[in-house]
């Protein structure tokens, strides 16, 4: 049955792919640090970041608290030149008093901001150029690391493409699937039944299911863990 043959020959495929893949992941221990400095700078670049963005959002909230605390202490001083009688210049030398003890309220955190931002924005610069100059470090290396292990990167090339030629032999759907599945069990989807059981989950498959297999007419999977099933 040609989409069984096709699914068999992409299961294979597949799997050589992953093992190519977890050799050229195999790391030398300076590329795997410099890889791990890589990605702990980027961890630290994106939480200072946030922290520079929440900043910033702050930093504009207090900046219009303290523009209105200035008006009001701005219309508080007025209020003091304006008035003569000695009850209402009292009230309103209070009201002063009130009004500058608000707006330092306000200044001093924003001052806070200030500084915190600036702090912010100096750590990201250093942070920066970390990476960078790790992330070129590791560059340098891994190239020279791929041209050591230059059989697996062609085989790899050639495996991804022989991957899009058996999915073009597939429906959309069964492409899909077959996807889905490789996710969802840890990338065997086509699997064998040895001793009457699916060699995947192990469960024993009842009369109905190896009869069809045994015909050969159409794709089925395992009831319990929806592989599909060969007869090897």
């Amino acid at each position: 049955m040609e989409p069984l043959i096709t699914l068999r020959d992409l299961q294979v495929t597949l799997d050589y792919l992953a093992t190519i893949h977890r050799e050229l992941l195999a790391l030398p221990p300076d590329l795997a640090n410099l890889d791990a400095r890589v990605k702990t700078t980027e961890k630290q670049i994106a939480e200072k970041t946030k922290a520079l963005d929440t900043a910033r959002a702050q930093i504009l909230v207090k900046v219009k608290e303290l523009t209105q605390a200035q008006k009001d202490e701005d219309r508080a001083r007025a209020a003091v030149k304006t008035t003569s009688q000695k009850v209402q210049y009292t009230a309103a030398i209070r009201e002063l008093d009130e009004k500058e003890r608000l707006k330092a309220s306000v200044a001093r955190p924003l001052k806070a901001l200030e500084s915190t931002i600036q702090a912010l924005e100096q750590a990201l610069v250093v942070l920066e150029k970390e990476r960078a100059l790790a992330q070129t470090q590791f560059d340098d290396l891994y190239t020279i690391f791929l041209e050591e292990h230059a059989n697996q990167v062609q085989a790899r090339k050639v495996l991804q493409s022989k991957q899009v030629s058996l999915e073009k032999k597939l429906t959309p759907a069964e492409v899909a699937r077959f996807h889905r599945l490789a996710a969802a069990r840890h990338g065997r989807v086509v699997v064998a039944v040895e001793n009457g059981a699916c060699s995947g989950c192990n469960v024993k498959l009842r009369g109905p299911i190896l009869f069809q297999l045994k015909e050969g007419k159409s794709l089925i999977t395992c009831e319990s863990c929806q592989r599909i099933l060969f007869l090897s």
